[in-house]
């Protein structure tokens, strides 16, 4: 009380003197505010993966901070020379974008590629390409219209004769790709046609990359771009600058391709996206809830106003102190804003409504502060100590996020009391409220006179109801799930997990492979060796494994296609065509296919439509601007195509000495160490059981084993063992506190039933509403004891303050109580809008959790006391209406 009055006497000195404080901590949280997005850093780095990671990462640094540009279309021509395009633009900035790795780009998978097709696909291509040696010699002499025309005219009139065959190619395909070019540049459409699809088929179109490759064309492009951590986004520049030199290079959507980012630097980045990093949005919209309920709670503009800017001042405070003691925040203690708006409020409330109590006795404004803060002082000290244990009890744990977070909220609960104890009787003192003097209920209305008459009446139905609900949520909670896959808790809709998505469906991503690094190259053969005998691996690879199998036959294979085609490709080029050259050519290709459509057969349909395409261009086709374009959509790739295909003619035995040293060190580290990737027999994406018996399995013969299963496996195991270590903590530290203040432990039992059963009951609720805890929700229950005791200790000494429960109701403490609650579920549950999955579920689960402690202390725990008392009293009566013992008489 005696600090009460000191501030009302310094009121405009205190109020001042914040603004000033205010003002300068704002500027420097704008200054010094900074996010890590890395869900590896929320775990301590002492931890045995972890420092196997750290030297994963130190032996192959490459691996670290990747962006990667997936280059996509249905045109594998289009795709080729735009990746080429791209990544030669992106390798001439280093500065801005860093290290570029394309492997798909480089001359030795250009040379050797035939080599890493399946034998299969190679016999049927050298078979394809054997019998359109002709008509590739044709081209490679004359790689233009005129020389096309030419070869599909003599083609024609073959067939339109009766005869077998046109050549050496299927000319019905051939036909109808011309026909689709030439109805695309009718309609103004930009396409090209595909002589890789032409002259490979499927063999070439999945990029050699055997099997079960991807239908659709791709390449990947692996930058490792600068990041500027002064900035909220790190990857800004860099992802702005790939999508930039897209669009400047012809990488778009209406060409045919496709720019899509993932990498751990593109998930970073849309994951603060998502988490709206930097942006109000959040805050703002959580706030104006809290600020509607305060208004209703208060019924006066002027006790919500000065409620309010404690609040605001608070967050700024604990804001500035997060930003100068923590540094860069992690997405678990980004929720800390929201948090604190949520129970610093609270303890405005308490205290407001208890100052506005006075006032409606009829109390003068000093008199109504001095007894606010007598009446709920010790209760907020004792609320806001208690809170501060159960967020500080984080902080030893391995889970550095939680820990992060339990710091930050344990000073914002000191800075909430100090600002609710100090700021707040400033701004009462400087915006005075009337009282509203109404009669003996204290203006209690009727829904609360109702409510506590219900109790009243019917404590022990209430009760066995309670029980009920205990024993079906104790049948429901061991189906609790536990889901700690960082990807599940990316926004999904997000562009860079859509990307990598769809690299995992193909195989192309393989993220969830487990990485071991070995002394030697001989003895991560061993190790991989001894991986595949395992039932849960599907395969384990070296570098040995980048190189070609079966080379001897493939190279007989390849052998034998240079010699029939090499003679072909190497004819010499003639001069270009004149226009007039190129309309004559025309021509005769017309009169070929009239015949052939008239002669009818197989082909008949596709020359038919060949010739009506041509009706829709100017002049028939016989435009020179017109010709101009179709040479363009007809044959501008044939000469790369052509020149490719003579390259990979020359392939030769591959070791591990002609792989490109980019890839080579990806897997051999400078100092002879050797990485063995792991891939799982099982899916083990969203199958919790499936990824822990990959990564035992593994960890057997490989004890150090990382990767991303191993992170996601482990991690969960450290999450639970902090989370279960943090909620023994603070129920041992809080209940020892309460014991040491109160005396009582009949109030400390009091105290702690609501939030036990809150805590039972939000474990069945994340089961009925299907939302696993996860790392970022799975902080809701020892959040649950830190702001819930807030609540049913203020019941609980009330209580003993009026001396029952019954004109414990008749204050305002439950009207404070139900307030309180209501503007932190209207504060966290607006984290429940993120599009972030992690944050969202947060947000969810802990509106879940204030609503059922709400229920709890304001319907359970009143019930329990009328009870408790109603037994005491139904037991003294028996014991007056018994006949008094004999004393025997002192000697």
């Amino acid at each position: 009380m005696v600090w009460t009055d000191l501030v009302r006497r310094h009121a405009k000195l205190v109020a001042i003197a914040t603004l000033v404080i205010t003002l300068a901590a704002a500027a420097y949280v704008a200054h010094a505010f900074a996010v890590n997005t890395n869900t590896a850093d929320m775990l301590a780095r002492d931890l045995p993966f972890q420092q196997a990671n750290r030297a994963l990462l130190q032996a192959f640094p490459q691996d670290k901070n990747t962006l990667v540009a997936v280059v996509e279309g249905d045109n594998p021509d289009l795709v080729e020379d735009g990746a080429d395009a791209l990544a030669a633009a992106l390798t001439a900035e280093p500065q801005r974008f860093g290290h570029v790795f394309y492997p798909q780009g480089d001359p030795f998978f250009r040379r050797h590629g035939l080599l890493y097709l399946e034998s299969r696909q190679l016999q049927r291509l050298t078979d394809r390409l054997a019998q359109a040696q002709p008509f590739l010699g044709a081209l490679a002499a004359d790689p233009s219209l005129r020389g096309l025309f030419a070869l599909v005219t003599l083609a024609a009139e073959h067939l339109a004769k009766g005869g077998a065959d046109s050549g050496g190619m299927a000319l019905a395909p051939l036909l109808d790709a011309i026909a689709d070019q030439i109805e695309a540049q009718a309609a103004g459409r930009f396409d090209r046609l595909s002589w890789t699809t032409l002259m490979g088929g499927d063999a070439i179109a999945a990029d050699g990359a055997g099997e079960g490759a991807s239908a659709t064309p791709r390449r990947l492009i692996v930058l490792q771009p600068p990041l500027d951590f002064r900035a909220l986004r790190p990857a800004r520049a860099a992802i702005e600058g790939v999508h930039a030199l897209a669009r400047e290079h012809g990488l778009t959507a209406e060409r045919g391709l496709s720019v899509r980012l993932t990498g751990e630097v593109a998930l970073a980045d849309d994951e603060l996206i998502s988490a709206r990093v930097g942006q109000a949005t959040p805050e703002l919209i959580s706030f104006t809830l809290v600020s509607i309920i305060a208004f209703l709670c208060f019924r006066s503009l002027r006790l919500s106003l000065a409620a309010l800017i404690t609040v605001v001042v608070g967050v700024v405070w604990t804001a500035t102190l997060a930003s100068a003691l923590v540094g860069a925040l992690n997405l678990i203690s980004l929720a800390f804003f929201v948090l604190f708006i949520g129970f610093a409020v609270d303890f405005g409330i308490h205290y407001a409504l208890r100052h506005k109590e006075g006032l409606d006795l009829g109390l003068d404004a000093k008199a109504a502060l001095a007894r606010a803060a007598a009446g709920v002082g010790v209760a907020l000290c004792l609320c806001a100590l208690c809170a501060a244990i159960g967020f500080f009890s984080f902080i030893p744990t391995s889970y550095v996020g939680l820990a992060e977070l339990g710091f930050i909220a344990g000073l914002g609960m000191a800075v909430a009391l100090f600002t609710n104890l100090t700021i707040l009787p400033a701004l009462l003192t400087l915006l005075p409220v009337r009282g509203t003097p109404a009669g003996p209920d204290l203006g209690v209305g009727a829904a609360k006179q109702a409510l506590s008459q219900w109790i009243a009446r019917r404590p022990l139905p209430i009760l066995a109801g309670t029980v009920g609900l205990v024993m079906a949520a104790v049948a429901v909670a061991p189906s609790v799930r536990f889901d700690f896959d960082p990807l599940n808790l990316k926004d999904a809709n997000s562009p860079s997990v859509q990307a990598l998505r769809a690299l995992m469906e193909d195989g192309t991503a393989g993220i969830y492979a487990i990485a071991v690094l070995e002394p030697s190259l001989a003895e991560a053969e061993a190790l991989a060796k001894r991986a595949r005998g395992l039932a849960e691996v599907a395969d384990a690879d070296t570098v040995n494994q980048i190189l070609p199998v079966d080379q001897d036959a493939k190279l007989a294979a390849v052998e034998t296609m240079a010699l029939i085609l090499e003679p072909a490709l190497a004819r010499r080029r003639v001069a270009p065509p004149t226009v007039e050259e190129t309309i004559a050519a025309l021509g005769r290709l017309k009169t070929a296919l009239q015949r052939l459509a008239t002669a009818g057969g197989a082909d008949a349909a596709a020359a038919a439509r060949v010739l009506s395409a041509f009706e829709g261009l100017p002049a028939g086709g016989a435009d020179a601007a017109a010709l101009k374009e179709l040479q363009e959509r007809l044959v501008s790739g044939l000469p790369a195509r052509l020149e490719a295909l003579r390259l990979s003619l020359t392939a030769g035995p591959v070791g591990l000495a002609d792989l490109p040293a980019d890839l080579r060190q990806r897997w051999l580290s400078e100092d002879g160490r050797a990485r063995v990737e792991i891939a799982p027999a099982e899916r083990v994406d969203g199958d919790t059981a499936a990824l822990g018996r990959f990564v035992r399995a593994v960890q057997t013969i490989a004890p150090l084993a990382v990767g991303g299963p191993v992170v996601i496996y482990e991690g969960g195991q450290e999450i639970l063992k902090a989370f279960l270590q943090a909620a023994a903590t603070a129920v041992v530290a809080i209940a020892l506190l309460l014991l040491i203040v109160l005396r009582n432990r009949r109030d400390v039992i009091f105290v702690f039933i609501p939030l036990a059963l809150a805590a039972l009951f939000t474990v069945a609720a994340s089961v009925v509403l299907n939302v696993p805890f996860n790392f970022a929700n799975v902080i809701v229950l020892p959040l649950l004891f830190g702001l819930g005791v807030t609540e049913s200790l203020n019941l609980v000494v009330r209580e003993r303050q009026e001396g029952g429960p019954a004109p414990m109701m008749a204050t305002c403490t439950p009207r404070a109580v139900l307030f309180s609650a209501l503007t932190m579920i209207a504060a966290f549950g607006t984290l429940a809008l993120s599009d972030h999955p992690g944050i969202a579920s947060m947000g969810l689960l802990l509106a879940v959790a204030i609503t059922l402690t709400l229920l709890c202390t304001v319907i359970v725990l009143p019930a329990l006391m009328t009870a408790m008392n109603q037994r005491a009293a139904a037991a003294g009566s028996a014991g007056q209406a018994e006949p008094s013992p004999v004393t025997p008489a002192k000697r």
